[in-house]
């Protein structure tokens, strides 16, 4: 049975955000002169990350951390207890001060309706671990007293149709940001900022590589949704277009999973081998045509695939928006995080 934070932990801790940034602005010695000069943001190494933990209980067990896990992901305990129960910790300081303006503000105006629900972004590229990430957030911020409720919805579900993006020669292009039906994502997180009692998202299909025709996700007034996807901060180009909508526009907060693109690559290879020797081996799979490849034409393939379509895609659209997120999540080599960075109030 999962863990619950008791009201009493959350009261316990500091306040405010102000609060959690006053202890943070302590840690800038660990930074360079330079560097805090010039950046939006405050830069933390796991220790120092780790210490605004504060008093916050762990809530996953190893049973949860072992169905969490991403393919090919060795994610230990130690990482959440580092890395996210301090994050979890922000994020709960930042929807209880979103509660709180909310109900400021309705008291202001004589409204009593429903309080709409916190949404978090958090992007990355393929293999970076984002969805784990997802995962992980998802089920300590459902420990807290004040959110319990936290739906996880992937933007992989606003892809278009495979015989849409084969009409358009898009087929190779999917995951950049054209292969969306944007206009169907953005109009969601209207739906779902609106306070609509209920608002369905599609389903996508790994296994189909498709969406799942007749099948949606229902969200229904959470207190926090979480959008997992590639090109989840893109913002219009050059900020010029002030009438166009973006999906990043109803964020109230957002997270970019980064590391080096070769260690990127490495991590698809590494997964892409182990697909080959699972998901790939089922006739239903779309890759079904590549489980009888060996390990070298199964590392040949997967690092042609990076090559052609999801290296572009990083440096033309994923990776030019972290400096848009509100936090970055900086993994080393070995797959863990190695830095945080948090933007500056």
């Amino acid at each position: 049975m999962p863990v619950k934070i008791p009201p009493n932990a959350a009261d316990r801790a500091p306040a405010s955000i102000l609060t959690f940034l006053r202890f943070c602005v302590g840690y800038r010695a660990r930074m360079s002169t330079a560097a805090t000069a010039l950046s939006r943001f405050l830069t933390f190494d796991r220790t120092a990350w780790a210490q605004l933990r504060s008093n916050t209980p762990l809530t996953l067990s190893e049973d949860d951390l072992t169905a969490l896990r991403g393919l090919n992901e060795e994610l230990s305990m130690d990482e959440v207890v580092q890395i996210y129960l301090p994050l979890s910790r922000l994020l709960n300081l930042y929807v209880r001060a979103s509660q709180g303006l909310y109900r400021t503000t309705h008291t202001f105006l004589g409204n009593d309706s429903d309080q709409v629900p916190f949404i978090i972004g958090l992007a990355g590229s393929v293999a970076v671990g984002k969805s784990t990430t997802a995962r992980i957030l998802q089920a300590l911020l459902s420990r807290w007293p004040n959110h319990p409720s936290v739906d996880l919805v992937t933007t992989d579900g606003f892809l278009f149709p495979n015989a849409v993006l084969e009409s358009r020669g898009l087929m190779k292009r999917k995951g950049f940001p054209e292969s969306y039906d944007r206009t169907r994502l953005v109009r969601f997180l209207a739906d779902v900022k609106a306070g609509m009692p209920e608002v369905h998202a599609p389903v996508y299909s790994h296994q189909r590589y498709d969406i799942v025709a007749g099948q949606v996700q229902t969200v229904r007034q959470p207190d926090i949704v979480i959008v997992e996807g590639l090109n989840v901060l893109q913002a219009p180009p050059h900020q010029r277009d002030t009438d166009q909508v973006f999906a990043s526009d109803f964020f109230d907060f957002s997270i970019y999973v980064d590391a080096e693109e070769h260690d990127i690559e490495q991590w698809y290879v590494a997964r892409f081998l182990r697909l080959v020797e699972t998901v790939f081996q089922d006739p239903g799979s779309y890759f079904h045509r590549y489980a009888s490849l060996d390990e070298p034409d199964a590392r040949a393939t997967a690092a042609r695939i990076w090559s052609e379509i999801n290296a572009p895609n990083l440096r033309e659209n994923i990776q030019p928006t972290r400096m848009r997120a509100h936090l970055i999540l900086t993994k080393g080599a070995r797959h863990v995080v190695e830095h945080v960075q948090l933007r500056r109030v």
